[in-house]
């Protein structure tokens, strides 16, 4: 199989709460891996390793007695993965347009402020950050400084930095949409509010199952996962943080014609 659909990001924007609903609908199979990261870190692997990560039908989507419901003898199965690198990483939508051009692509934005806030959370917890919150955001734009033009110009250089410690980067969301729209039309893209899909995941869902073509499959339990909890995070740096986003974020409502309840936006 290969995928039908890829969750393309935002990083700490709820991908893993959201692919794990997915992938409980009888007409999905999952992939192997949530994230397959292809794309983006294993590239050089080859298009055969890729296709390998997405199982077969017998493998995911009948029984242990091998036989399959009638009403899934009739039905697709589709499959997909979630790797929230993909929206930032450059070279990712030009060589996803040249073996996927008709992939169904998910976005979940989340409010630039929280997420920056939650990724550098997640980085202390995994080792990857030692400054204290505010010297990392100061410091960002001299570790990021020359890491894209490495990237293209040597397609197998993976950078730590641009990958790990891209905090405020990451919620420039209109900058990443507008590349991939070079290579993708408006209408393969579905994009939806992190925090609408916090609030009523069932509906978030249900529009996710109509654009995926499939009929709704209500869940009997919404667990979050992977939340992140941080405490209540510095007011000022909030609002420092606000403030910077609020250009980009004006950016990012013209560029969609949709607007987001997120902090410091109108």
């Amino acid at each position: 199989m290969k995928p039908d659909f890829i969750i393309i990001g935002v990083q700490k924007g709820g991908t893993t709460s959201l692919y794990h609903y997915l992938v409980q609908h009888p007409q999905i199979a999952p992939a192997l891996d949530k994230e397959v990261h292809f794309f983006d870190l294993e590239f050089e692997r080859g298009w055969e390793w890729y296709e390998s990560r997405f199982p077969g039908i017998k493998a995911s989507a009948l029984p242990s007695d091998g036989k399959a419901a009638p009403q899934l003898m009739t039905s697709p199965i589709i499959t997909g993965e979630a790797s929230p690198y993909y929206i930032f990483h450059p070279l990712v939508p030009q060589r996803l347009a040249k073996v996927l051009p008709d992939i169904k692509l998910i976005v979940l934005l989340r409010d630039p402020v929280d997420r920056a806030i939650s990724h550098y959370h997640h980085a202390v917890r995994w080792g990857f950050e030692k400054l204290a919150i505010a010297e990392a955001f100061a410091q960002e734009a001299s570790r990021l400084a020359g890491e894209v033009e490495k990237i293209l110009a040597d397609p197998t250089y993976h950078s730590f930095n641009h990958r790990h410690l891209s905090y405020l980067a990451r919620g420039l969301y209109a900058a990443q949409l507008e590349q991939w729209f070079q290579y993708f039309p408006r209408e393969q893209f579905l994009i939806l509010s992190s925090e609408a899909f916090y609030r009523d995941p069932e509906n978030a869902l249900t529009t996710v199952y109509q654009f995926l073509g499939l009929p709704p499959y209500p869940l009997a339990d919404y667990e979050r996962l992977d939340p992140g909890n941080y405490g209540q995070p510095d007011p000022q740096l909030c609002q420092q943080l606000a403030d910077y986003f609020y250009p980009h974020n004006q950016q990012l409502i013209q560029l969609l014609g949709q607007s987001f309840d997120w902090q410091g936006i109108s």
